[in-house]
């Protein structure tokens, strides 16, 4: 039984990589890759050099077939997408579940993720936080899934495009103008900009910028936790104990 390892690749900061996920790359016998182009680029960077094999959206079932039969042969193989965590808004999840059911481990190798790095810092997550992701790209579907979301009650993180983001942010300033936001463009990048204000407010100031330009990720508080951050309430969680406490791992 051969290894598949899902690897956590820096979401723009190259110092983000991890001990782990290099060594892992060093170990592999090959290398799949969202896009083998942008892998190669990381892996040069840090003087790795393997054999490389495309696995993207548009390919994943009939690459996920090539990489079992790479693991049948006995070879180990690391999965990494273009940024971030494999399967989360990226390819990874097709092939990690092809490679169990064949009788493989899979190993996750835990690295950045846009959805985890705007969460840390967004505040007052509360209990509940769904991950939707991409939503879909038609303004009626967008907006009536906007509507079911904010509608729970529990904080929501959504991923966008430049293209499309000010739209998002006008639907849901139109559908509860003062829910807090918090917008995260460009993380762990150059250009990193984190940008909190009522759903209003950051429509206004990105609907009033000349260019929009950057990946986007963007976090809607929920209903319990609108207050701007800093503004803590319950610190005392599900299980009953003090969240402030310091636990180790």
């Amino acid at each position: 039984m051969s290894e598949l390892y899902i690897v956590g690749t820096p979401i723009g900061n190259l110092g983000d990589i991890t001990y782990r996920a290099l060594e892992t790359f060093r170990a592999a016998d090959v290398i799949a890759a969202e896009d083998t182009r942008h892998t190669l680029e990381l892996l040069t960077h840090f003087e790795i050099r393997k054999p490389l094999i495309s696995c993207r959206a548009q390919n994943e079932v009939s690459a996920s077939e090539k990489i079992i039969r790479l693991l049948d042969q006995g070879q180990t193989v690391a999965y990494a997408s273009d940024a971030g965590t494999p399967g989360i808004s990226d390819p990874g999840a097709v092939l990690a579940g092809a490679a169990r059911a064949a009788g493989h481990k899979v190993v996750p190798i835990p690295g950045a993720s846009a959805f985890a790095a705007l969460a840390s810092v967004a505040g007052a997550g509360g209990k509940t936080l769904i991950f939707e992701g991409f939503l879909s790209p038609k303004p009626g579907r967008r907006k009536s899934r906007l509507k079911e979301l904010m509608a729970t009650g529990s904080a929501v993180i959504l991923y966008e495009s430049p293209f499309r983001v000010v739209k998002l942010l006008a639907d849901i300033a139109d559908i509860d103008g003062g829910r807090r936001v918090v917008v995260g463009r460009e993380l762990t990048k150059l250009h990193e900009e984190i940008t909190e204000g009522s759903a209003r407010e950051v429509w206004q100031d990105y609907s009033s910028r000349t260019k929009v330009l950057g990946e986007f990720a963007i976090f809607i508080s929920g209903k319990k936790n609108a207050k701007l951050s800093g503004e803590c309430t319950d610190n005392v969680g599900e299980a009953g104990y003090d969240d402030r406490q310091d636990f180790g791992d």
